[in-house]
């Protein structure tokens, strides 16, 4: 898959004036959140370094896969939905104190605070589910952006989980507690300054979606949010390029 993603974020996108490369954005449907470790490891080529994550979950997905429960221990059960961040960041592919988990309400492994230390060395901030109330959608989005910028290279990925079992019951770890589809739609609209070159949105099982099928009505309307996020911040990248020029034509006149 690694190569796959590869070859796809290679293509030149049509759009390819300006000051700055344009170049072409992953968006991964799904199924397992894995899938989230070969697209970074993809986007570390294309980009020339390090990402950054903002992980909407319910859960940290950081574990050390030594924690992971596994019945058959191998090199490749370590590779699973809630060790694909911790790989990614032993791999150097995660931007160490840029990153970002929002919509926590896990449970740990251990009686102490070993996973919130491994997530921490990882460099990623923890935003919960509960913060909503302090907070607010705007002050989640002011968090997110005073910690990611909106230069930095961005990995965005949404596991469905991260919204309430009430209203998303086609996952496969749902727990309860979560936002709101509207909460979550809200805060991704107000991330459209950031730069985001990849992202996901994964965990929807359709066997356990109710009969009007929300949680993947909620997906779409999500996948539709960042395309059209993705188009408006191009547009303005744009309109900057086209004023640069006419600024600059003025001068030569």
């Amino acid at each position: 898959m690694s190569e796959a993603f590869l070859e796809l974020g290679s293509r030149a996108p049509a759009l390819t004036q300006g000051p700055d490369p344009w170049k072409s954005k992953l968006l991964t449907l799904g199924g397992d959140h894995s899938v989230a470790l070969p697209a970074l490891r993809a986007l570390n080529q294309i980009h020339g370094g390090p990402i950054a994550v903002l992980h909407f979950d319910a859960h940290l997905d950081t574990w050390n896969p030594a924690k992971y429960p596994s019945a058959w221990e191998s090199a490749q059960s370590d590779f699973n939905h809630g060790s694909m961040f911790w790989i990614a960041s032993n791999e150097g592919l995660i931007l160490n104190g840029s990153s970002v988990h929002a919509g926590l309400r896990t449970r740990l492994t251990g009686d102490d605070w070993a996973d919130y230390d491994d997530d921490e060395r990882q460099g990623f901030l923890r935003i919960s589910s509960d913060d909503i109330d302090d907070f607010g959608t705007k002050g989640i989005v002011e968090m997110i952006l005073e910690r990611i910028g909106t230069e930095t290279p961005t990995y965005l990925s949404i596991d469905i989980d991260v919204i309430d079992p009430g209203l998303c019951p086609g996952t496969g770890t749902p727990e309860p507690g979560g936002w709101t589809s509207r909460e979550l739609i809200r805060i991704i609209r107000g991330l459209e300054a950031l730069n985001v070159v990849g992202a996901d949105i994964v965990e929807v099982a359709p066997a356990y979606d109710g009969t009007g099928e929300q949680t993947a009505l909620t997906a779409a309307q999500l996948a539709f949010e960042i395309l059209t996020s993705w188009v408006g911040r191009g547009m303005k990248k744009a309109e900057k390029v086209k004023l640069g020029k006419t600024e600059q034509e003025r001068d030569e006149l």
